[in-house]
């Protein structure tokens, strides 16, 4: 290109190679950028027409001008991402650092304590028993027992602050010292992705745990949110601030009352008095700590309150350091005696626990933190248009309106009525105008206008060898198996002509449910969404045309990896409109995991402990490996049912709905055995369904089919019978699985890789449809194959990305596909093997 730059004329090429713009070009250009960043040639040709300025530059050279300067713009975002991530790697780095500085403390500290009770005892028989050989490390954590060294104080203000000092230099010892012994949690692998560091006590009193990460939020800010407990605490019913009291170092002391919700039926609720500090340190770090109040430190006590039971909360809180480019580093200790004594004994490892703990409390506000940090820095709506605010508030009234469901606490004006001379069912009622004015009974469309009160059926159950979350993926996917929608859907409140038309016996009526996700947590351990039941029947009218009837949904605890957690199926009826105020009468099941109790006995079984409770997605191990493990795979299920009703109803609601939990009990517990893996497997590695003669005789056909169309053995030492040659196939580690050959092919069978891979159970293998688990590109690719299939016998598949049941990507490197022929030469199903799979 030859271009000369006589006449001062703007926007010509220097030394042939490069235009130069002047700044009222580039001004021009900078403006066209923002207004359309990519302009096709025909826009390129009306700027050039519409700004005389840029009239002597070639199209051409626009349009170069506009690729360098996206190139620019992408250049400076990619450089504005990395220097964020650098930031945060530095800070992880240093947080890893203190933390590496912390354990070879606390390695040093017990190897002294190991060299001094070693020299003790070889000096003496009884020196185990003498006192004065109690470790260092356990006498720190006994000496908030040990007051009498302590000078006494009093509620003055004085008296007051010198609990409050105290309570934090114990607070700081627990998060970055070595006053109590940490263990890694169990299940819990640390890197950039993960929610962070996060451990659990060994040999301290009661139970305790403790959380280190990074959060994209000002320490004001994280302390602010931390300090508005029930917001992100599931479980806090209530924080009352009783006194506010300022320090003379600009902190500030809070005396409060807070209330915890039981989480089943069977254990009362709990209740602290406590003292909580807040201070600046020198170095510009936050620490917000608390303690519990208590007669033995002459501080002011709260009276013990009826149906609570008083639990201890030794010095915890949070200290939130500022991050260098924005940020925080947070330590989270949470330090407790939960009173375990006041419960029955088959529940009192869940509050022995550190592990649940950890789960329900030190990482739900570090879960909390980072929720609101993504929605901070993405400041975008999610689902439909909603803001995420919104949807967290949903999620707490579900959550809430269960817990107060199962708890019925006599000042929300819950009253017990008698049983029926079966104590297995709990029936509770409250017609208190408070209650159904939050519930806004009056005018809801979900609900009769004549209903004035509430019934609440609830009952708890103890579950053996099920994991909790296979059983609660199987309750959310298949309601028809338990659920009589006449009744729980559309409430009791549906029932207005009279008792006899009360229908306690319509199980499963209704065509299917849709789920409509709304929204999810960043990890996905939560997930709000609509249920759409089809095709719903309430009443003789509505045989005519059926009505669609919709329930919100929160889920959470799915994640079979996860040690420790809660699983919950809360829902509740609503209209098609999803008001964010909407009336709520939350039902559901809570399954909570019953530790051995053992849990971190020593340092050393933490690997243990992890192995023991690393079920595998479809929960498939033999019975054998469960023998020695088998109070790691206990629960307790809690189920409770609220229905709104006329008062004059009252008996015939009440009886209905003991008839309905009594079904649903029935049914979990089917469930549950079907589901648990002793079933799975048996001292021969196979049980029915996997030993039944159909099975052996599928896996025949397989590899007979194989060998036909393929030319070579699936199974390469395939055994003699066709119980060896099933054995060997369940057992093969490429994921194998067999379609039928309907118009929307359904999943019949699958080996145990293959359900490692869909993350399913042979119970819920059949309601897996083959095109779910493909992308777009895959089901093309399928649909092209298929007639070759049908016709040549066999295809084999280029690798690609199909998706779990649970919606997780999966990269496998190829697939075959083969018709598989029965005893008569005819074709029974379609066989997959996708080779070299793995979760992406």
């Amino acid at each position: 290109m030859s271009m000369s730059c006589k006449d001062g004329k703007p926007g010509c090429l220097d030394n042939g190679k490069y235009v130069r713009y002047t700044p009222e070009q580039v001004e021009a250009l900078e403006r066209l950028y923002h207004e359309c960043p990519k302009p096709s040639s025909i826009r390129r040709q009306q700027l050039i027409r519409e700004c005389p300025i840029l009239s002597n530059i070639e199209p051409k050279q626009i349009k170069v001008w506009f690729q360098n300067r996206r190139c620019r713009e992408k250049q400076r975002k990619e450089a504005s991402r990395l220097q964020a991530v650098n930031r945060k790697l530095t800070a992880m780095n240093k947080l890893l650092m203190e933390e590496n500085d912390r354990l070879q403390k606390q390695v040093s500290q017990l190897v002294f304590e190991n060299g001094y009770f070693r020299q003790h005892t070889q000096n003496s028989t009884l020196a185990s028993k003498d006192p004065s050989c109690e470790s260092v490390v356990t006498s720190g954590q006994h000496q908030h027992h040990v007051t009498p060294q302590h000078p006494p104080r009093d509620a003055s203000p004085a008296g007051l602050l010198s609990i409050a000092e105290e309570t934090l230099a114990e607070f700081l010892s627990k998060a970055t010292g070595t006053a109590v012994e940490w263990v890694q949690m169990p299940g819990m692998k640390p890197g950039p992705d993960s929610i962070g560091i996060v451990a659990i006590s060994h040999g301290c009193p009661g139970v305790a745990a403790r959380a280190c990460g990074l959060v994209g939020l000002e320490p004001t800010r994280v302390a602010e949110l931390l300090k508005d407990r029930p917001s992100w605490f599931r479980d806090c019913r209530a924080v009352d601030v009783l006194n506010v009291l300022p320090t003379a170092n600009g902190g500030t002391i809070e005396l409060l009352y807070m209330q915890l919700y039981a989480p089943t039926t069977l254990a009362p609720a709990r209740d602290f008095w406590l003292l909580r500090y807040t201070s600046a340190l020198e170095d510009g770090s936050l620490v917000v700590c608390e303690r519990s109040l208590k007669n033995t430190q002459n501080g002011p006590t709260m009276p013990t309150v009826q149906h609570f039971v008083r639990a201890d909360m030794f010095p915890s809180g949070y200290l939130i350091r500022p991050c260098e480019g924005g940020g925080s580093i947070i330590h989270i200790v949470d330090h407790m005696d939960l009173e375990p004594w006041s419960v029955p004994e088959v529940l009192r490892p869940l509050y022995e626990s550190s592990t649940i703990l950890a789960q329900k409390t030190t990482m739900a506000a570090l879960r909390q933190l980072r929720q609101i940090s993504q929605e901070v820095s993405q400041s975008n709506s999610t689902g439909w248009g909603r803001r995420p605010a919104a949807l967290r508030a949903i999620s707490q009234r579900l959550s809430r309106g269960f817990n107060e469901a199962v708890n019925g606490f006599t000042d929300e004006g819950w009253s017990m009525m008698g049983n029926d001379g079966m104590d297995d069912i709990t029936i509770f009622v409250n017609s208190s105008p408070d209650k159904l004015m939050s519930l806004n009974l009056s005018y809801a469309n979900g609900f009769s206008s004549v209903s004035n009160a509430v019934l609440c059926a609830k009952a708890s159950m103890l579950l053996q060898n099920v994991p909790p979350p296979i059983l609660l993926r199987f309750l959310r996917e298949h309601r028809s198996e338990w659920a009589d929608t006449s009744i729980d859907a559309y409430s009791a409140a549906a029932i207005k002509v009279g008792p006899c038309s009360l229908p306690g016996s319509q199980v499963g009526g209704f065509g299917g449910q849709v789920i409509l996700p709304l929204a999810h947590t960043i990890e996905h351990e939560e997930c709000l969404e609509i249920i759409k039941l089809e095709g719903i029947a309430h009443c003789p009218e509505d045989a005519i045309m059926p009505r669609d009837v919709f329930l919100l949904q929160l889920c959470s605890g799915m994640d079979e990896n996860a040690v420790g957690t809660c699983a919950e199926l809360i829902f509740a009826p609503t209209d098609a409109s999803f008001a964010d105020d909407a009336p709520l009468l939350p039902s559901g099941f809570r399954i909570i995991p019953l530790d051995s109790g053992k849990e971190a006995s020593s340092p050393n079984r933490t690997l243990d402990l992890a192995s023991a409770l690393e079920i595998g997605p479809a929960g498939n191990k033999a019975s054998n490996e469960y023998s020695s493990n088998s109070g790691c795979v206990r629960s307790v299920m809690t189920i409770a049912f609220q229905f709104a009703f006329e008062s004059h109803m009252q008996e015939h609601v009440a009886s209905m709905a003991r008839q309905y939990v009594r079904s649903i009990i029935s049914s979990v517990q089917r469930v549950a055995l079907a589901l648990s893996p002793s079933n799975l497997g048996s001292h021969a590695g196979l049980r029915t369904p996997l030993g039944t003669p159909e099975a052996q005789t599928l896996a025949h056909w397989i590899c007979q089919s194989y060998r036909v169309y393929m030319g070579d053995e699936l199974l390469k030492s395939s055994g003699e019978g066709s119980e060896s040659i099933l054995k060997i196939l369940w057992h093969h580690s490429d994921a194998i699985m067999c379609c039928s050959l309907k118009a929307l092919p359904v999943f019949t069978f699958a080996n145990q890789a293959g359900l490692d891979m869909l993350e399913t159970t042979l119970v819920a293998l059949q309601e897996i449809t083959l095109e779910k688990i493909f992308d777009e590109h895959g089901r093309k690719t399928l649909c092209t194959e298929f007639p070759q299939i049908m016709q040549q016998g066999f295809a084999c598949l280029q690798g690609g990305i199909c998706m779990s049941s649970m919606g997780r990507p999966i990269s496998y490197e190829r697939a075959v596909a083969w018709k598989v022929l029965n005893e008569e030469e005819n074709a029974h199903c379609i066989c997959f093997m996708f080779i070299n799979w793995s979760f992406v």
